[in-house]
């Protein structure tokens, strides 16, 4: 028969003696106080649009760094290096110009709207997230309207935000994502 090694147990201090509370569950609700409840407006056809917007755009502007190539390539001197004849500066500046408009592009049409009692969270193109005040208290203006058709399925608005502690704002949203704010003039 083999022995065995004795088996060594462990001993931790309770959470509290570390000054924690122990948890027992979620607190039961009071029949006195709502339940907080949070909406999540998904912002499909601002997406599509800049989305589309940013294709189509990036397609002219390879069609264009395509031009230039094949014409630098037929004009006498065409068949010199890349280095020589601005090729590659002309990539470069290609690149920026593709890498700042598809930014400018995307970046006014947030991803989704969290709509709570006590504030409105809009979740960023990038995953950022801006806490405003309540709907109630926020005011809207329409700056632009843009119809459903190739670009969007939906209609999209270009709209101005701004409230009391929320500087004025634009966003392309679709129709009634800020449903529940004030429709008002801009400030000035």
């Amino acid at each position: 028969m083999a022995t065995s090694r004795p088996v060594r147990i462990a001993r931790t201090a309770s959470p509290e003696a570390h000054g924690v509370a122990p948890t027992t569950g979620p607190e039961p609700s009071r029949p006195d106080q709502p339940a907080a409840t949070t909406e999540r407006r998904t912002n499909v056809a601002g997406s599509q649009r800049v989305v589309r917007v940013t294709l189509v755009y990036l397609v002219v502007l390879v069609a264009l760094f395509a031009a230039f190539i094949l014409y630098d390539r037929s004009v006498p001197g065409g068949t010199s290096s890349p280095a020589g004849n601005g090729v590659f500066v002309f990539t470069g500046i290609f690149v920026a110009f593709a890498l700042g408009g598809v930014i400018l592009t995307l970046h006014p049409a947030p991803r989704a709207v969290e709509v709570a009692p006590d504030h409105v969270t809009v979740v960023g193109r990038w995953g950022g997230r801006r806490v405003l005040p309540p709907l109630e208290s926020l005011s809207t203006r329409v700056v632009r309207r843009y119809p459903s058709g190739f670009l969007s399925d939906a209609p999209v608005e270009q709209l101005e935000l701004w409230g009391r502690d929320a500087p004025l704002r634009t966003y392309l949203v679709e129709d009634q994502l800020f449903r529940g704010a004030r429709a008002t003039e801009a400030p000035r």
